[in-house]
């Protein structure tokens, strides 16, 4: 009985705060969408 007691959760810990994860996806997404935004006239001018 002892022993369950002493029995430790195991926690995975996160390479960084959650809200980074979430600035970070927004950064990314941001800058595909001026990727895609820069070349949203190349077919008209072929």
């Amino acid at each position: 009985m002892l022993a369950a007691a002493e029995e430790h959760e195991v926690v995975n810990h996160l390479a960084m705060p959650p809200v980074a994860f979430g600035i970070t996806t927004f950064v990314v997404l941001s800058a595909l969408m001026a990727v895609t935004y820069a070349f949203r006239s190349v077919w008209t001018r072929h």
